[in-house]
């Protein structure tokens, strides 16, 4: 299968490198990320200013632009051929309504929006992440990403995938298909003159019962399908 790999942590991410060995001799994978990090961009497409793509010295390649910028050009120019697209590792989980200002997330619903197959993958942390805690993505990841490139696809959809904190799991975690958590995100604000800064606390959002958020928090690898939008007749 030719799979473009992407994310929105940009393309020196270490999570990036995690999802090419991860994906080893599962898939063909063509990699085109953001030449920065574009995270939380949500669906944001560049249609208003020219952007350079530029081949790196190892074959991928670089994109003056967003996680859908990448799916879009990769799409037109770089590989027509491709049959899916892999987003992340990101840095950081991507739990219920997360999925609407995700990056990450919005390479693959542009992918299913061509009628493509998509996973995002994401590892959630309580404490920034170490180099000694990415070999353990990806051999969490690996046999995820083995199931489900191979399970019945539904077209106009696409799989949400968010790894549990490092911290709290020891051995190989349990996976769970689940639906998203609806409930927002905490609202708190630190009020600088007249400056606004976000402080929620991420760890205490709702975690309904079943949820993704309950799920992944709990310690267990949460699997979620979302469609985009039902097939064409």
């Amino acid at each position: 299968m030719k799979v473009l790999l992407t994310n929105d942590d940009g393309i020196e991410a270490p999570g990036l490198r995690a999802l090419r060995e991860a994906v080893g001799g599962l898939v063909e994978p063509i990699v085109m990320a953001p030449a920065s990090a574009a995270s939380g961009c949500s669906h944001q497409t560049t249609t208003d200013r020219p952007f350079r793509v530029a081949r790196r010295s190892d074959g991928s390649f670089s994109v003056e632009g967003t996680p859908a910028d990448c799916v879009r050009v990769a799409l037109h120019r770089f590989a027509p051929g491709i049959e899916c697209v892999l987003a992340g590792i990101n840095n950081g989980g991507n739990l219920g309504i997360d999925v609407y200002h995700s990056g990450t997330v919005a390479a693959v619903r542009e992918a299913a929006i061509h009628g493509l197959r998509g996973i995002a993958i994401s590892q959630y942390h309580a404490r920034p992440l170490t180099s000694d805690d990415w070999p353990r993505t990806v051999e969490w990841t690996r046999p995820v990403l083995a199931d489900l490139l191979t399970r019945p696809w539904t077209p106009g959809a696409f799989w949400n995938v968010n790894l549990p904190n490092p911290d709290s799991v020891r051995g190989t975690p349990q996976v769970v298909y689940c639906p998203l958590e609806p409930a927002p995100l905490p609202l708190s604000f630190k009020e600088e003159q007249d400056l606004f800064v976000y402080d929620g606390s991420y760890s205490q959002r709702k975690r309904g019962r079943g949820t993704d958020v309950e799920v992944c928090f709990g310690g267990s690898i949460a699997v979620t399908q979302i469609t985009v939008m039902e097939a064409s007749r």
